[in-house]
C-alpha cells in the first residue's frame, strides 16, 4: 500500500496516513496528525489540491535507526569509502532517490541501494538550514 504525509503549512506540521481510513461511501480519509490522536476528516483528494499542503510519499524503506523515509525528508550518508554528506530524497518516475551526485557515476543515488547507509535527521520544511553549506 501507498502511504503519504501531508506538511500542514498553516500549523506547521506533518499529518501521517492521510490516505488511511477511507470512507468510499463519503468520499472521506481521517488522518492521524501524529500528537495527541485526534482526527479530522478530509477528503483526499483535498491534500492534494490544496495549497495549504504539501503531499509526501513514503519511499517503502526505512533507514538504519527503523525510521520510515518519505520524499522530503534529510538525510545524513555514512558511505564506506566517502565523507558524510547531507542530501534531500526525492521520488522521480516511481523511485527514491538521495539527491545530489554518485561520485562514481554522477547520476543520483537509489535509495534503496544505500538504505544501510542512510540516517533521517530532519525534513526540508522543519528543517532547511540542514541543506545549506
Amino acid at each position: 500500500m501507498i502511504k503519504f504525509r501531508a506538511w500542514d503549512k498553516e500549523n506547521g506540521i506533518y499529518l501521517y496516513n492521510v490516505q488511511d481510513a477511507y470512507d468510499t461511501l463519503s468520499g472521506l480519509v481521517k488522518y492521524d496528525d501524529g500528537e495527541d490522536a485526534e482526527y479530522d476528516e478530509w477528503c483526499f483528494g483535498a491534500f492534494l489540491n490544496n495549497k495549504r499542503y504539501d503531499v509526501e510519499q513514503f519511499t517503502g524503506l526505512t533507514d538504519v535507526n527503523g525510521k520510515e523515509i518519505y520524499e522530503g525528508d534529510i538525510i545524513k550518508s555514512n558511505y564506506k569509502y566517502a565523507q558524510p554528506k547531507v542530501s534531500q530524497i526525492i521520488i522521480e518516475d516511481g523511485n527514491s532517490y538521495i539527491l545530489g551526485e554518485d561520485l562514481a557515476t554522477g547520476n543520483e543515488m537509489l535509495v534503496s541501494d544505500h538504505v544501510n547507509e542512510i540516517e533521517i535527521i530532519g525534513n526540508v520544511h522543519a528543517n532547511p538550514e540542514l541543506l545549506k553549506g
